[in-house]
């Protein structure tokens, strides 16, 4: 387990390392050492001298990004703007879907339940014709909308806290009852105490899938200074590979506090939610 949790580490540390070098070190690690050009088909092979600790410690790459790159900025809060409210949203459609598919009874809840689920099944591609149609039937191109509004009715919310709520006793629900607690205050109060991990954990996945996401904004946003930062990195690096490393850095950092925030809930969350039930 060890090897593996450094085979996983090995990239996000290099990432880290290499954005305090210098960008004529840089340019010499990553330099093909041994080349050989392929005339036939105009390739070139060799390798790279892989280089882990810099040799001088250098932040100009973080003040090239922050201060004389503008857009990082904007991009920046342009995928804040974007994941939170859907990360909300989704949190409480979610927790209230979960929970009617989960303690309340009524006429085919268990095949409604298996409908709403394939949506979550069908991969972005599959549905993106149909998405598309209507967004633009809305009259919601090129906003923020287009991307929040699916993003918050996603199934992934549901099917998880569901997991998560089937392990909840039905008779602390029934002594709720017997005092008189209805529906929504039993869901306020004994229900979201009790998930409180569950939620966590959904948190963090939902940040991690959102602030990666490509396809979205790249279909809906033709506006680049609406479009989030994971679209930018990819423009980010002309001409220059430190800045490259530190925007890189600057982009994982949300992700990576979020989850060492939450560890311990996202652990227990995944495990009563994702592998039993």
């Amino acid at each position: 387990m060890g090897m593996i949790a450094a085979m996983m580490l090995f990239p996000i540390v290099v990432t880290f390392t290499n954005s305090l070098m210098t960008e004529g070190e840089i340019e010499h690690n990553y330099h093909l050492i041994g080349e050989m050009i392929n005339t036939a088909a105009g390739e070139k092979d060799g390798f790279v001298n892989l280089k882990i600790f810099p040799d001088w410690l250098s932040f100009h790459q973080y003040a090239e990004v922050l201060v004389h790159k503008p857009m990082f900025l904007q991009m920046f809060w342009n995928s804040v703007w974007l994941v939170t409210p859907i990360i909300a949203g989704q949190v409480l459609v979610a927790s209230l879907a979960a929970y009617a598919f989960a303690k309340l009874r009524f006429w085919g809840r268990d095949k409604l339940f298996v409908i709403y689920l394939m949506t979550m099944i069908m991969p972005f591609q599959v549905t993106l014709v149909p998405n598309y149609i209507i967004v633009e039937k809305l009259g919601l191109m090129n906003t923020t909308s287009a991307i929040i509004l699916p993003g918050i009715f996603s199934a992934f919310g549901v099917f998880m806290l569901r997991q998560f709520m089937l392990h909840i006793p039905n008779s602390y629900i029934e002594a709720a009852k017997m005092d008189g607690a209805g529906q929504l205050r039993i869901f306020y109060k004994i229900i979201v105490p009790l998930v409180q991990p569950g939620i966590a954990a959904l948190i963090v996945l939902l940040f991690v899938d959102n602030w990666n996401m490509v396809e979205q904004p790249l279909i809906f946003l033709e506006d680049a200074f609406k479009q989030p930062l994971s679209l930018y990195l990819s423009r980010i690096n002309e001409g220059a590979r430190g800045v490259a490393f530190a925007a890189s850095v600057l982009f994982m950092a949300p992700m990576v506090l979020l989850y060492l925030y939450a560890e311990s809930y996202f652990v227990e969350g995944i495990q009563l939610s994702g592998i039993k039930g």
